[in-house]
């Protein structure tokens, strides 16, 4: 049993494949969901990304996730910590996803194709063949009411497939967060996020630095450890 927000949040995940990281967890203190507003995660795993927004927000939310076991570990986790609100489904998030939704989130494949993991749970949450951003961004858009919100959080190598693919979904505003690992560090992650049917122009935003020289800097714990949102988002 692992737990995210300084223990604010139970996390069950396998002990084996994929293991969550600080991406879930930086892409839901970038959503900005508001009490009662609906959410859609997709490629949700054991659940770690609405997890951590509902424990900010009372939101609900449903978690879309390919792999049958990692959707009912995100189930059980959602009854762990009491958050009624949430459900996952197993099911291909491009084939399509019901209702209507105030935002959308993921941590989308972007993995280029190489050497194969044995671990086929870990090859299909990291790796992205051809199209597969420009998919994702379509399906997770498509539900989205008019000026909800897409957030990623992906490699910054990917940016710009994924600033098209956004765009076109119909998502406009961008806004793109660098994730720095330290002061003067390229940054490897960035957050970005969209407006459906947004015109707005793009933004660079400051971005956040997550290390400094005695472990992550005061900002990163206030968000990793004490569940603050990045306040950032669209204007």
């Amino acid at each position: 049993m692992s737990h995210l927000l300084g223990g604010r949040v139970v996390h069950a995940q396998p002990a084996q494949g994929h293991r969550t990281g600080v991406e879930p967890v930086l892409l839901a203190a970038f959503v900005p969901a508001q009490p009662g507003e609906r959410v859609l995660e997709g490629g949700s795993g054991a659940g770690a990304g609405l997890l951590c927004l509902r424990a900010r927000v009372a939101v609900t939310g449903l978690g879309v996730e390919i792999d049958p076991a990692l959707a009912a570990l995100a189930t059980a986790n959602a009854a762990s910590n009491g958050f009624n609100g949430l459900s996952f489904v197993a099911a291909d998030l491009t084939e399509g996803v019901e209702g209507v939704f105030d935002h959308a989130m993921a941590n989308p494949p972007w993995h280029a194709p190489g050497t194969e993991s044995p671990d086929q749970a870990k090859e299909r949450a990291k790796r992205a063949g051809e199209g597969v951003l420009a998919a994702w961004a379509r399906a997770l858009a498509r539900p989205l009411r008019h000026r909800g919100t897409l957030t990623w959080v992906i490699a910054a190598d990917h940016v710009p497939p994924a600033l098209a693919a956004f765009t076109a979904a119909g998502c406009g505003s961008l806004t793109l967060l660098p994730l720095w690992p330290r002061a003067g560090r390229p940054a490897k992650l960035v957050l970005i996020q969209g407006v459906k049917g947004g015109r707005g122009p793009f933004r660079l935003l400051p971005g956040l630095v997550l290390h400094g020289p005695d472990g992550y800097t005061a900002e990163a714990k206030a968000i990793l450890r004490d569940g603050a949102a990045i306040t950032e988002g669209p204007p």
